[in-house]
């Protein structure tokens, strides 16, 4: 409990001790202050044999008691501790992430929401289907934050994967307006993490959050990860080696073949090697790559045409000639230059 002076469980024992025996258990059960889960308003009304609506009128009158109570008062230290250990957070943070900053067992986790619940400083939003469970302290803030998200979002395509420095820095640019003691990388990071639309990838790049590139599902999302990061084409069995080793995921080598083959974002450069579409390889055989040179570059000599083509396919110098000799495809002209056929 780094971050808080005061034990929570011996305070949350002086705030209970103002109400009744029954109101006092539903609090301990609602919240799960005795250890286990926190139990639903149904749950609660069939072990008492009451309505759920009848459960939180006893909840809610239960911590409007407390709140009124001496004990409260005489716990204000310790909300006041817990209100600077928020602001210290970011003012503004995920219940996942606040909850993990203060505590690691469940136990005392539950305690924390316990007293959040119960301080005027503290207010939680919702989830909703763009953010997460949320605490702030700061309305303005919380908007601010909440706002650059949303623009944050707005700038991204669903294959965008971006350095986590580079987008921590394109955030605090919309956040112009907040106080400087909240602008810093660890704030920041947390501040990303509200957002349910923006997420991260094992990696430690960020993109949008249901993407493939971001929420790896198989093997050929693992594939463009590890191709991607390692800059260069990969050989097949290289690319199942490497999701194994960095993932912890098992991939097969004939399998990661076929599953990578059928994938537009890659490209078989030369026996069983793969290369990313996006670093500006041309799919298909050795001589569609031929006819896309010719396309883009007009009539050009053997020479020129070998070099370019081995820029895209890791192949041998005489299957390009190969190919060029194959009258019903291309043609030379006199001064020794190839064009398509057609």
């Amino acid at each position: 409990m780094g971050l808080l002076s005061f034990k929570p469980k011996q305070i949350a024992k002086r705030l209970l001790s103002p109400v009744s025996d029954r109101t006092r258990d539903v609090l301990i059960l609602r919240f799960g202050l005795s250890g286990d889960e926190g139990k639903t308003l149904d749950a609660i009304g069939k072990q008492y044999g009451v309505t759920r609506e009848r459960v939180r009128q006893i909840e809610t009158f239960g911590l409007s008691a407390i709140k009124k109570s001496e004990a409260f008062a005489e716990e204000a230290s310790a909300f006041s501790d817990l209100e600077k250990a928020v602001v210290g957070l970011g003012g503004v943070v995920s219940e996942d992430d606040l909850l993990e900053a203060f505590a690691k067992d469940p136990h005392t986790r539950n305690h924390i929401l316990f007293f959040l619940t119960l301080g005027d400083s503290f207010v939680r939003a919702k989830e909703d289907d763009q953010f997460k469970h949320r605490w702030f302290t700061d309305k303005n803030v919380a908007g601010q934050v909440e706002e650059s998200l949303k623009k944050l979002y707005g700038e991204l395509s669903d294959e965008d994967l971006i350095a986590e420095p580079d987008l921590v820095a394109r955030f605090l640019d919309h956040l112009k307006d907040v106080a400087d003691h909240y602008k810093n990388e660890e704030i920041a990071r947390r501040w990303l993490n509200i957002s349910k639309r923006i997420g991260r990838n094992p990696l430690g790049e960020w993109g949008i959050a249901d993407s493939p590139n971001v929420r790896a599902r198989g093997v050929r999302d693992y594939a463009f990860l590890v191709i991607r990061r390692h800059g260069n084409p990969m050989h097949f069995t290289e690319v199942a080696r490497a999701i194994e080793k960095t993932f912890s995921k098992q991939a097969h080598t004939a399998t990661c073949h076929n599953e990578l083959i059928k994938d537009p974002r890659f490209v078989l450069v030369g026996r069983g090697l793969y290369a990313l579409h996006d670093w500006g390889y041309t799919s298909g055989v050795v001589r569609d790559v031929i006819r896309e040179v010719l396309k883009k570059h007009g009539p050009l000599t053997k020479d020129e045409i070998t070099d370019r083509v081995l820029k895209e396919r890791y192949v041998k110098q005489n299957t390009i000639l190969v190919n060029l000799q194959n009258g019903k495809h291309f043609k030379k002209d006199k001064s020794g230059r190839y064009s398509p056929a057609s």
